[in-house]
C-alpha cells in the first residue's frame, strides 16, 4: 500500500487501542495490542507521518532510532535489592527504569499528555543481544520490570533486507506478536504532500515529465545509486532558500541529495530551464491578465515539457497565493469567535494578552509533547500575534473588520489570477490537452481544490465537466471493446483483415 494509506492504518489501529468501554477499560488490554510494524523502503516519509499522526490525534510522539541502543539502555541498569521471604533475606537483582521508558515518563510530566505513541525505528537492526529484550517488550511492553504507561501505542518501523545490510529477518515468533503495514513509494500520493507542504515547483514539474525518477535504488560498481522522496523533498527546501538567499544551485547541490549522478544532472539541466522560463515568461503578467503577444506566440510555439513547465510555474504560483488566502480565512475565523468573546470583558487589554498567552503555552505544550506539526506552529505564531495587536488596538471590532476588508481583497484578487490563467491558456492552447492538466493539477493541490470549493472558479468547474464527459467516455469505449472481444471467438481474439 501507499504511506497515505498506511497512515490511515495506524490511526484507525491508534484509535482503536486507545478505545474503552462503558467501564473505562480498554477495549484491547495493553498485553494484546500488537506493535505496528511499518516496513517499507528509506525515504517514503515513513519517520514524517509519525509526526503527522500525533498532531492529527493530539497525542504525545516519542521516537527513539533502535541501532543507538544498547542492552542496557534499552533494559536498565542491574541494582542488587535485599527481599525477605519466610525469615531469610536475599540479595536480588533489579534493574533502573529503561531510558526510553524514562522519557516517556518525562514527556508525559513536561507536556500533560496521557496517550501517545512510542515510535521505535529501525526496529529490524537492533543487535542479536537486545533481541530477547525486545521480543518480551514487544508482546507485554515491559522493560526490565518497568511497564509502558497505559494509553501508549508502539510502533515500529524498518527497511526490508534488500536497503540495509544490518537488517535481521524477524522469525515467525517475532512477526505473530506484530502488526505489519507494508508501504511503498507512489508518487501521486507523494504530490498530495508535495502541494501541501509547498515543494519547489521545478521538483513537481520535473517529476511529472520524469516520474520513472521520483524513487530508484540501484546497484553500481561504487557502491548504491539511489533517489528517495525524502531526497527531493529535502532538495526542495534548500532550493527555496538558496533562491531567498540569492545563491545560485548548481550541479553539485543536485548530486547532495539526488545520489544518482544521471538524474541529479538531468534535473541541474530542467532547474536552468525551469528558472529561466520564470523571467522568460513573465508569470506576474499572465495572472494580472497583461500577458503581451510576444508571451503568447512564443508559448504557442514551444515543446510541450516546455509548456508544461509554464503550467508548473503558474500553478505555483496560485498554490503560494491560495495558501496565503487560506492561512488567513483560518486565522480570521479563530479571531471572530476571540473579538465576539471579548465584548462580554470590561478589560479587553487583559483578554487579548490572556489569548496570546494561551497560544503560547499550546505551542509549549504540543512541543513537548512531539505533536506540533509546522503548519499548527505557524498557526499558531499568527495567532499570537494577531492577539497582540488586538491588546494594543483602541477598538479591537474596527481592527477586525478592517482584517476582513483586507482578506476579501486578497480573495477578490486570487479568483481574478484563476480567471486570468484560464484566458491565457484558452488563447494560447485552444482545446488543447494543455487546459485538462492544468484543471487535473488544480484538482490534485488539495490547496487550490479547497479553494475553489469555497470561493468558486466558473472557469474550472467549465472544463471539469467536460474533463469528466471525456473520462466517460473513454471508459465508455472500453467498456464496448470488452464487449465486442467477448462475442469473437479465443482463436479470432486480436485479429485483422480479411481471410
Amino acid at each position: 500500500m501507499n504511506i497515505k494509506k498506511a497512515k490511515e492504518q495506524i490511526i484507525n489501529t491508534v484509535k482503536a487501542y486507545l478505545a474503552k468501554d462503558e467501564l473505562g477499560r480498554y477495549m484491547i488490554p495493553q498485553h494484546k495490542q500488537r506493535p505496528v510494524f511499518l516496513m517499507g523502503p528509506p525515504g517514503i516519509g515513513k519517520t514524517e507521518i509519525m509526526s503527522q499522526i500525533a498532531s492529527e490525534l493530539g497525542i504525545g510522539l516519542l521516537s527513539y532510532s533502535m541501532t543507538h541502543h544498547t542492552r542496557q539502555s534499552a533494559l536498565g541498569l542491574p541494582v542488587i535489592k535485599k527481599n525477605e521471604y519466610k525469615g531469610n533475606v536475599f540479595d536480588v537483582s533489579e534493574y533502573t527504569m529503561s531510558e526510553i521508558l524514562a522519557s516517556v515518563y518525562s514527556l508525559m510530566n513536561k507536556s500533560g499528555v496521557e496517550n501517545g505513541i512510542l515510535f521505535l525505528d529501525e526496529i529490524n537492526c537492533i543487535s542479536e543481544t537486545l533481541m530477547p529484550i525486545m521480543l518480551q517488550f514487544l508482546q507485554y511492553k515491559v522493560f526490565g520490570g518497568h511497564k509502558l504507561p497505559e494509553g501508549w501505542i508502539v510502533v515500529t518501523a524498518g527497511n526490508p533486507p534488500e536497503y540495509n545490510n544490518s537488517v535481521r529477518e524477524f522469525d515467525i515468533v517475532t512477526m505473530d506478536r506484530m502488526k505489519l503495514i507494508e508501504a511503498s513509494p507512489d508518487l501521486n500520493v507523494w504530490k498530495e504532500y508535495a502541494y501541501s507542504g509547498g515543494i519547489h515547483g521545478a521538483v513537481l514539474t520535473y517529476l511529472e515529465i520524469k516520474p520513472q525518477n521520483f524513487y530508484k535504488i540501484e546497484s553500481a560498481a561504487g557502491g548504491k545509486r539511489f533517489v528517495t522522496a525524502r531526497g527531493w523533498d529535502d532538495l526542495s527546501r534548500i532550493l527555496t532558500v538558496y533562491e531567498r538567499l540569492g545563491i545560485k544551485p548548481d550541479k553539485e547541490l543536485m548530486q547532495q541529495y539526488i545520489h544518482n549522478d544521471t538524474i541529479a544532472d538531468d534535473f541541474a539541466i530542467y532547474y536552468e530551464l525551469y528558472d529561466k522560463y520564470k523571467s522568460d515568461y513573465k508569470v506576474s503578467q499572465i495572472l494580472s491578465g497583461d500577458a503581451d503577444s510576444e508571451i503568447k506566440t512564443r508559448t504557442a510555439e514551444a515543446r510541450f515539457d516546455e509548456r508544461y513547465s509554464l503550467l508548473g510555474l503558474l500553478l505555483e504560483a496560485l498554490n503560494s497565493e491560495v495558501r496565503t488566502v487560506l492561512d488567513r480565512d483560518e486565522l480570521l475565523t479563530e479571531l471572530k469567535t476571540a473579538v465576539s468573546e471579548s465584548k462580554e470583558h470590561m478589560d479587553t487589554v487583559s483578554f487579548f494578552a490572556g489569548k496570546a498567552e494561551e497560544c503560547r503555552k499550546e505551542r509549549e505544550r504540543l512541543s513537548e509533547s512531539g505533536g506540533l506539526s509546522p503548519k499548527r506552529e505557524e498557526m499558531l505564531i499568527s495567532m499570537t500575534t494577531a492577539y497582540e495587536s488586538m491588546r494594543s488596538a483602541d477598538d479591537p471590532s474596527a481592527m477586525f473588520m478592517s482584517e476582513v476588508g483586507s482578506f476579501k481583497r486578497l480573495v477578490s484578487a486570487a479568483k481574478e489570477h484563476f480567471s486570468n490563467i484560464f484566458a491565457f491558456c484558452e488563447d494560447v492552447f485552444g482545446s488543447g490537452q494543455e487546459i485538462l492538466i492544468l484543471v487535473t493539477e488544480l484538482a490534485a493541490d488539495p490547496l487550490t481544490a479547497r479553494f475553489i470549493s469555497a470561493y468558486g472558479c466558473p472557469e474550472y468547474h467549465k472544463y471539469d465537466k467536460e474533463l469528466m464527459f471525456y473520462e466517460r467516455r473513454i471508459e465508455l469505449i472500453n467498456e464496448i471493446e470488452k464487449v465486442s472481444d467477448s462475442e469473437v471467438p479465443p482463436e479470432k481474439q486480436g485479429t485483422t483483415g480479411n481471410n
